[in-house]
């Protein structure tokens, strides 16, 4: 038996946790998703949003996130539920706090190639696979936005 103190793996340690807001954009029964690319989830489809910024609110980081991904503004934003994910292979810690957008016109455009490979709506019911994380946590708890 060793005297050495195994100490957790640095990549689930590193002491920060960050919070980011995802963006559930709900029109005519249907929710937004785009397939992520580059960063952290390559690969799954998630909901547009992002960073919380320091001293940003939740509501305005989601409008920030809409317009800066996809080109849209939403007339309503309704605070939802949050989800605590630990992705363990980045060595990244996110707390996402979930947001339905309401009243969004137009088409999606997707003003970020490098990190999102484009936009696609689906029922709640058949939302494709993987799923990112976050989003695969909220299905997970049973949470379901109103309208879908």
């Amino acid at each position: 038996m060793s005297d050495e103190v195994s100490s957790p793996p640095p990549e689930v340690s590193s002491g920060t946790v960050g919070v980011g807001v995802g963006v559930l954009v709900v029109r005519d029964g249907l929710v937004l998703l785009g397939r992520r690319r580059g960063s952290h989830g390559a690969g799954t489809w998630s909901a547009p949003g992002g960073r919380l910024e320091f001293g940003e609110q939740i509501e305005a980081c989601a409008q920030r996130e809409l317009q800066e991904e996809a080109g849209l503004v939403a007339r309503s934003i309704e605070l939802g539920p949050y989800t605590n994910d630990v992705f363990e292979r980045e060595g990244r810690h996110f707390l996402t706090v979930f947001v339905v957008a309401r009243g969004v016109t137009g088409s999606p455009r997707n003003l970020e190639p490098h990190k999102c490979e484009g936009w696609a709506w689906f029922g709640w019911d058949q939302l494709p696979a993987p799923l990112f994380k976050p989003l695969q946590s909220l299905l997970g708890i049973g949470w379901r936005p109103g309208g879908v």
